[in-house]
């Protein structure tokens, strides 16, 4: 399938877990994908993946967390001369630390690296945008339930869902759509390795996998579907609605 030929999709923290495969669905689907990554081994094995498969990528060390470093990622997509028609807001880090121990400079690089870069590169994505592009960043259910000692995290993602709906109304009169998904239990490492139980307290009946993701992304980025935008699609099994007792 090549139906997204000639476009040009931005990933962001691409280079493993979900973002790996977000840019491996838009690939298959003919798409030119930029990988922005720290990760320099896996940043450049997937750019050959995608290559070696007949695709376009461009791997880009990128930090999210440092403005210059974004700057730099978008300087270099203008020098290929490339506009961008979507932006995959994914890269993220993640650290529970009780709060009487959570250092502020971890605070800052978890809210500059999750919630900072989103509006950076959404602000930078959007000067280079057509109109009819699509701007889906990467939330969290962690954005309306929390367990222990996440703040930071769980603050980094509920700015996120505000900050969709702003850009939204900001980017309306350029016609770029602008959503967010918010993922639950998606397992990207040892899923065979997972207990009856972890599936079978999802609505779903299993846990997730970064394909469901993916597959939002896609639809969440094609402008048959701009009626959409502002909006936060919880991804999760069902299970932010399971009622849940203590027995």
């Amino acid at each position: 399938m090549g139906y997204l030929k000639n476009k040009v999709v931005v990933v962001t923290g691409a280079a493993s877990g979900i973002g790996k495969s977000i840019a491996l669905a838009f690939a298959n689907l003919g798409a030119t994908i930029f990988l922005a990554d720290i990760d320099v081994k896996k940043g450049e094995e997937l750019e050959k993946i995608i290559i070696d498969s007949g695709g376009d990528a461009h791997f880009i060390v990128t930090d999210v967390s440092i403005p210059v470093s974004i700057e730099s990622l978008f300087e270099i997509i203008d020098s290929y001369r490339k506009k961008v028609d979507i932006l995959i807001n994914n890269a993220g880090i993640s650290e529970w630390k009780s709060p009487f121990e959570l250092s502020l400079d971890n605070w800052d690089r978890i809210i500059n690296t999750n919630l900072r870069s989103v509006f950076l590169c959404s602000r930078e994505a959007a000067a280079r945008m057509p109109e009819g592009s699509a701007i889906v960043n990467i939330a969290s259910t962690r954005a309306m339930m929390s367990e222990p000692n996440s703040e930071a995290y769980a603050a980094s993602k509920g700015g996120i869902v505000a900050l969709t709906h702003a850009m939204a109304a900001s980017l309306a009169t350029k016609r770029i759509q602008v959503n967010c998904i918010s993922p639950g239990w998606i397992e990207v490492e040892d899923y065979a390795g997972l207990r009856k139980i972890d599936h079978t307290q999802h609505f779903s009946q299993r846990v997730g996998i970064p394909e469901d993701i993916a597959r939002a992304c896609i639809f969440l980025s094609d402008s048959a579907n701009n009626f959409i935008s502002g909006e936060n699609l919880v991804i999760d099994g069902g299970m932010t609605r399971r009622m849940k007792y203590e027995e």
